[in-house]
């Protein structure tokens, strides 16, 4: 998938499910990576938190109590359609949620006291510029080595071939360039185990992890075969892949 690509596919996606993957049945072994359950430890009653890559908002309106304004956007407008629709529902009178671009950020500089990226491209630079002096960022994503034996049955997949860690460094070198300071980072790889094929197919349809599924012949084939080598007493066996970092603003 290129970039328009990515971006048509969120709007689908984003208009009939938003980021919203909580009917999957997954029983997930050692820890995993929650970037939302850190900010609730870190983050202040005080704070304006802005989520870059919000998705259907599901997120920030499940830790709005953490702070005092949250703010989400998304480059989808299907997946912001989807995420007003979601606070309406809730009630949240602390949330808003903006179709914005994270490349060109148009709020005030300095306005927020921490700013949260989760699986969304994002801007060191646009960042450093609405964070606050010594303000928070941190940033969860999908690292290469995710889904890697259902890559490897389809040859292909989201960062497919290249090499692991790629994108941590990547980022690490532009939050330095940035100015950002105290940079830490956390690696994540658990094992997942999907309960039925229902819920694999339905992971599959909502995320880029095979660019295009189902719509290259053969796909369900090479299916059927992954979760037939794969399938275990607890559920077919996968795996999730994730990094964390965590800087401060100069």
């Amino acid at each position: 998938m290129d970039d328009t690509d990515y971006k048509a596919f969120y709007d689908r996606v984003g208009q009939a499910n938003g980021w919203d993957f909580s009917r999957l049945k997954v029983l997930v072994e050692d820890e995993q990576a929650d970037i939302y359950e850190e900010v609730k430890r870190m983050c202040r009653k005080s704070d304006l938190l802005l989520d870059i890559g919000t998705g259907g908002g599901e997120a920030i309106l499940a830790i709005r109590d953490a702070a005092l304004l949250l703010v989400g956007i998304d480059r989808s407008q299907g997946m912001i359609q989807t995420a007003r629709a979601n606070l309406a529902n809730a009630g949240a009178t602390n949330v808003r949620f903006v179709h914005m671009e994270a490349e060109q950020l148009d709020f005030p500089e300095q306005f927020f006291d921490i700013v949260t990226c989760r699986h969304a491209g994002f801007s060191a630079r646009e960042v450093a510029k609405v964070l606050s002096r010594d303000g928070l960022f941190i940033t969860q994503q999908v690292a290469e080595g995710d889904k890697l034996n259902l890559k490897q049955a389809f040859g292909r997949g989201q960062r497919y071939g290249e090499p692991d860690g790629t994108l941590l460094r990547k980022y690490r070198l532009e939050l330095e360039e940035a100015g950002f300071r105290d940079i830490r980072t956390k690696e994540y790889d658990t094992v997942e185990y999907y309960r039925t094929p229902e819920d694999l197919i339905f992971l599959l349809k909502h995320t880029p992890i095979i660019p295009g599924f189902g719509q290259e012949k053969g796909d369900f084939e090479v299916l059927r075969a992954f979760m037939e080598e794969n399938r275990t007493e607890k559920g077919i066996r996968t795996n999730a892949k994730r990094f964390m970092i965590s800087a401060r603003n100069a």
